[in-house]
């Protein structure tokens, strides 16, 4: 079982009120679910901006990845700004009712990743970031402007 076909079964999975609506199907739901996805990875690019985060792109992977649709990532000037970001992150997430599915990296600062299935957040100190170059492993993904958006 791959780590989305667990997460649908959870139920701590993000799913607005809305969705609860039996006559329009899993379709509605997984749109409503995505639409939701896709402004909360905006969010989090415009909060690492916020605070600082250099070269923040937001990855579009629906289609090319079987395990989230969006990927935000960033680089953090320091351990502390990065768990700083994190923690907005976070608090942002619930706000919108959304449920982390992990967190790793937070102790260490070096590359923090937040798990939300349907969007997975990587913030990297400047090292981190150019050995993994995430942007190239996912050459293929759209980029999305997220510089304004998402915000509430």
């Amino acid at each position: 079982m791959t780590k989305r076909q667990i997460a649908k079964t959870n139920p701590v999975r993000n799913l607005s009120d809305d969705s609860q609506d039996s006559t329009s199907g899993d379709q509605q739901r997984k749109g409503k679910i995505s639409n939701g996805a896709k402004a909360f990875a905006l969010a989090a690019a415009n909060i690492a901006a916020d605070r600082h985060c250099n070269d923040i792109v937001v990855l579009d992977l629906k289609g090319k990845s079987p395990a989230t649709d969006y990927f935000v990532i960033a680089t953090g000037t320091s351990d502390r700004q990065m768990r700083t970001v994190a923690n907005e992150i976070c608090e942002e997430a619930r706000k919108r009712g959304m449920k982390r599915f992990g967190r790793a990296g937070y102790e260490q600062g070096r590359w923090i990743l937040l798990d939300y299935v349907d969007v997975v957040i990587h913030i990297f100190d400047t090292e981190y970031r150019d050995y993994y170059d995430l942007e190239l492993l996912w050459g293929d993904a759209k980029r999305l402007n997220w510089e304004g958006a998402g915000k509430k």
